[in-house]
C-alpha cells in the first residue's frame, strides 16, 4: 500500500513539474531538438533525389497526410500531430544537390531543420536528420518529454530506407540549388 502511495506521489509530482516546464517553455517560444540518422544501401544521389520528392513523403512518413509542393522553395504540409490534424507552410532555405536540404516553417506547426547526405561508399549513404520543433499543446509537450518525436523520426527514416531499397531507384529528382553561399 505504501509503495502505491509513493508511486502515485512520484507520478503526480512529475506531472506537475512537466506541466510547469511546458507552460513556461510554451510562453517563451520553447523549441526542442531531435537528431537521427540511417544508412541506406543506395548511392548518395539516389537517396538525395528521393528526398527531393516531397509529395511522396506520405508513402513513408507515418502521420504525414499530404505534402503539396507550391514552387521550388515552398511546401504546404498536412499531418497528424499528437492525434490532431495540423497544417503548415514551409520554406526551403538551402538545397545543395547530394549534400543537404534545410527548411523552416513559415506558419502553423513550428519546425525547422536540415537533412544531410553523406556518401559512405558508391552504394551506401548516411542520411542525417536534425530538426527543431515547438510543442504547442500539453499533449505535444508530453510526447516530446517521452521521446515520441525521436522515435517517430527514427521510424520514418527506417521506412524511407525500406521504401527506397525495395524500389532500388528514386521516384523522381530535383537537382536545382537553393540559397548557396
Amino acid at each position: 500500500m505504501l509503495r502505491r502511495i509513493v508511486a502515485l506521489a512520484a507520478v503526480a509530482a512529475g506531472g506537475m513539474m512537466l506541466s510547469k516546464t511546458f507552460r513556461k517553455s510554451r510562453d517563451s517560444g520553447y523549441t526542442s531538438s531531435v537528431e537521427n540518422f540511417i544508412e541506406v544501401n543506395v548511392p548518395v544521389s539516389t537517396a538525395y533525389n528521393q528526398w527531393t520528392q516531397f509529395e511522396e513523403f506520405p508513402r513513408f512518413m507515418k502521420g504525414v497526410r499530404e505534402v503539396q509542393q507550391i514552387d521550388d522553395t515552398h511546401l504546404h504540409w498536412r499531418a497528424e500531430i499528437a492525434g490532431k490534424e495540423e497544417e503548415w507552410d514551409a520554406e526551403i532555405t538551402e538545397q545543395v544537390p547530394d549534400q543537404r536540404i534545410a527548411w523552416h516553417s513559415t506558419n502553423g506547426a513550428k519546425n525547422s531543420g536540415v537533412v544531410s547526405f553523406y556518401g559512405i561508399s558508391d552504394s551506401k549513404t548516411r542520411v542525417v536528420l536534425k530538426m527543431d520543433y515547438g510543442p504547442r499543446t500539453f499533449l505535444e509537450g508530453l510526447g516530446d518529454a517521452l521521446g515520441a518525436v525521436k522515435a517517430r523520426t527514427s521510424e520514418d527514416l527506417r521506412c524511407f530506407k525500406e521504401f527506397l531499397e525495395s524500389r532500388g531507384k528514386e521516384t523522381g529528382a530535383w537537382r536545382g540549388s537553393v540559397g548557396q553561399h
